[in-house]
This record gives structure tokens, C-alpha cells and sequence, in this order.
């Protein structure tokens, strides 16, 4: 294994771990609304409860990056979470199967 130059490590930086997790958890409840095959099985598989929560916990973590953002990103993570919402409103009224 090749020894790492400890001058080009940086520390961990929380809010890019957070971004990371919000990018996860929203590709997840896409997963979930059944609008996206799954990430493991590569099937179609709707679960609008477990979606929910992915959108839940993607809007608390969008919170915790909104003061760090600029304002194109901040825009984005909006974006983000107003169409998994819209998205979730849309499935849980017959919308797409």
C-alpha cells in the first residue's frame, strides 16, 4: 500500500458528509415511490411508507446544509425536496405505478 502525503489530507468536513447523506436518502425515497428501480434488486418496488421517511429525513438534512449553501445550491436542495414531496403527493393519489 503506498504511503499518503499527510500535507494533501484535509479533515472530514460534516457538511459535505451531510450532503452526501441527503444525495443518498433522496435517491432512496426516489427508489421508494417506485420511480426508480432499486439500487439492489434493479426492480421497480413502491413502498410509499418507507418513502416518507427517506423524504422526511432528506428535508432535516437539507436543513442542516441550508446555511452553508450558496444561493444556486440552496435553489437545487429546494428543488430536490419540493419534487420528491409533489412526487410523494402524486403516488400516494394513484398517481404512476
Amino acid at each position: 500500500m503506498a504511503e499518503k502525503n499527510d500535507s494533501q489530507q484535509t479533515p472530514l468536513d460534516v457538511y459535505q458528509m451531510i450532503m452526501l447523506m441527503t444525495e443518498q436518502m433522496a435517491a432512496i425515497a426516489w427508489q421508494k415511490l417506485g420511480l426508480q428501480p432499486d439500487m439492489i434488486t434493479g426492480k421497480i418496488e413502491k413502498d410509499l411508507d418507507q418513502a416518507r421517511i427517506a423524504i422526511d429525513v432528506t428535508t432535516g438534512l437539507a436543513g442542516y446544509l441550508e446555511p452553508q449553501l450558496d444561493e444556486d445550491d440552496k435553489r437545487r436542495i429546494h428543488g430536490l425536496v419540493r419534487d420528491l414531496k409533489i412526487n410523494y403527493v402524486q403516488q400516494t393519489q394513484g398517481g404512476r405505478d
